[in-house]
């Protein structure tokens, strides 16, 4: 199996780089920071977000899966409910940022996680996979992009999808959400010793994911 690990801040695209990279080489795409997020979505309904406790508690009772149809793409599973359409909230993007630093959540899902992994061929993306759940993947890229690159993406995203955002925000959010994510104390986002570097900055999509197919491929 071809195991390729993504990392990289928020806003970087790699669930849209990845997504189409997977798709031209036949692999399965995994979307780690999804399954954070249905975490978050479930601390949110129960108002545990706060109360790493209480969270932790509540992971007895909680399924989180992924699905995926013929085509590969994938649908995010909470105890059974398809949550896809519910998980890209600003809410929520900063509760998966919360929820991903409680060392309960990460070994929650870290087994699932390996598990994809061991059985088909992936690129899985998100903030600590070559480091932490995939440590011997075959290949590990960290994707990055300037903050108003990326905060120009996001806004973008958010106005498509009729969300009453200013880019100002939306830039506030994307640099919280770098200082949160690699000065949490467990798994920071920071790149691997082995890791490509691959800055998208600037570019288009195409570009993006031409990039990334030939690092994986080692041109």
């Amino acid at each position: 199996m071809v195991n390729v690990a993504i990392d990289g801040p928020a806003g970087a695209g790699k669930s849209t780089i990845a997504k189409a990279a997977a798709k031209r080489l036949g692999y399965i795409y995994v979307d780690t920071g999804a399954l954070y997020r249905a975490i978050a979505l479930h601390a949110v309904r129960n108002n545990v977000l706060n109360d790493n406790a209480k969270l932790e508690k509540i992971l007895e009772n909680t399924s989180v899966s992924l699905a995926f149809d013929e085509s590969g793409s994938q649908c995010v599973l909470l105890n059974g409910e398809d949550v896809s359409s519910l998980i890209r909230t600003p809410e929520i993007s900063m509760g998966a940022s919360k929820v991903s630093g409680v060392p309960a959540v990460r070994a929650f899902l870290l087994a699932l996680q390996r598990d994809i992994a061991k059985n088909n061929n992936v690129i899985m993306d998100g903030r600590d996979i070559g480091s932490v759940v995939l440590p011997d993947a075959d290949v590990k890229i960290f994707l990055t992009a300037s903050p108003q690159c990326r905060a120009e993406r996001r806004y973008k995203e958010h106005i498509e999808k009729g969300d009453k955002v200013t880019f100002e925000e939306v830039l506030a959010d994307v640099n919280k959400r770098d200082y949160q994510d690699s000065h949490r104390e467990i798994a920071p986002m920071k790149p691997c010793e082995d890791s490509v570097m691959a800055d998208t900055t600037g570019n288009t999509l195409d570009e993006s994911v031409e990039m990334i197919i030939k690092i994986i491929k080692g041109e």
